[in-house]
């Protein structure tokens, strides 16, 4: 299928590659299905991109690469929808919110994507975990406080 997107242009996309939110993301409930673009020459960053509409498009990263030690526990809720099996299963992705300088860009730990890798399965589901923010700085060495 070939779909218009918000940075890569024409796309095609096979039919293995789409993530299917059956609750939507939040703020955008009626987006139930969306694929991973990833940025040339870069193994990162990447685009969550809607399948239906165009001009949305989410930046987001694994949020392992930034910090290392991330860790939450999934509600039952969130193993049932996506019908994990086990956490080898599931990859976890951040939104990040991208600023001018880049060096300023934070990422949303308190609410990562969840996709079940064998049936793409996807949910953003939102921790009660007081360690994780919505902007949590991905450089942390240059973030200064306002």
């Amino acid at each position: 299928m070939i779909i218009e997107t918000k940075y890569h242009g024409q796309v095609k996309v096979e039919e293995e590659k789409i993530w299917t939110f059956t609750q939507g993301i939040p703020g955008f409930l009626e987006e139930n299905q969306f694929t991973l673009l990833a940025f040339p020459d870069n193994d990162v960053f990447f685009i969550l991109q809607s399948m239906n509409t165009p001009n949305l498009g989410f930046v987001v990263a694994n949020p392992f690469a930034f910090f290392p030690d991330y860790e939450f526990q999934l509600d039952e809720a969130t193993i049932e929808t996506l019908q994990l099996k086990k956490a080898e299963e599931a990859d976890i992705y951040t939104i990040l919110t991208v600023q001018d300088p880049f060096e300023k860009t934070t990422a949303n730990l308190q609410a990562p994507i969840v996709v079940n890798t064998e049936n793409n399965a996807a949910k953003q589901t939102i921790l009660n975990d007081s360690r994780y923010e919505t902007r949590h700085a991905i450089f942390p060495a240059n973030a200064k406080k306002e």
